[in-house]
């Protein structure tokens, strides 16, 4: 079984995270995908406001309503801390999320695991700027205070499932970027 692998920090779990995703549980026909969380152990930041078990809750929230049980028995989720050694990460990374193919649509991560000899799939970007992480962040960040949930879905539902945003208001994961600014440590 050769699985594929998706890696990112996915603060928050956003669409082009979830075709990321979809695209790599296509490619791994009934072979396991591997969402591999980076960032798992950073301190809480504007860059990276939720922790790794909540970046995980996120993607599992997504997984419930978007995967089929095949593909939800195949969509497996490990943490990845920083090292912040990039000549070291791929080898770091692999002894989290384990050997198989790649597949990424930031090509710095493409050249630094085919440098260490994997097998890297490209995606193309989907929406690159409406999608981008900050971007994300910081709309969220401008709702975090509205204390109207239809506001809120209306807003993010572009580019954050809704089923992420439901699981962002069950669990008042917005509320604490009011609190962040960059720079600011939380806790």
């Amino acid at each position: 079984m050769v699985r594929t692998v998706v890696l990112g920090r996915f603060q928050p779990f956003h669409r082009g995270h979830a075709g990321l995703v979809e695209a790599a549980l296509q490619h791994a026909g009934h072979d396991d995908v591997m969402v591999a969380v980076g960032s798992s152990t950073a301190e809480a930041s504007m860059r990276n406001p939720w922790s790794a078990e909540e970046r995980e809750a996120m993607i599992h929230a997504w997984a419930a309503g978007a995967c089929s049980p095949e593909d939800l028995a195949r969509l497996k989720v490990c943490h990845v801390p920083d090292i912040n050694d990039p000549p070291a990460w791929v080898e770091h990374a692999t002894s989290v999320h384990g050997e198989g193919t790649l597949l990424t649509s930031d090509e710095e991560t493409a050249v630094l695991y085919e440098t260490a000899g994997w097998d890297v799939v490209r995606a193309p970007l989907q929406a690159r700027r409406d999608l981008e992480g900050w971007r994300v962040r910081e709309t969220a960040r401008m709702l975090s205070t509205v204390g109207d949930d239809d506001a809120v879905r209306a807003v993010l539902t572009p580019s954050v499932p809704e089923s992420v945003i439901e699981w962002m208001i069950e669990h008042d994961a917005l509320y604490r970027l009011s609190l962040l600014h960059e720079g600011a440590v939380v806790g």
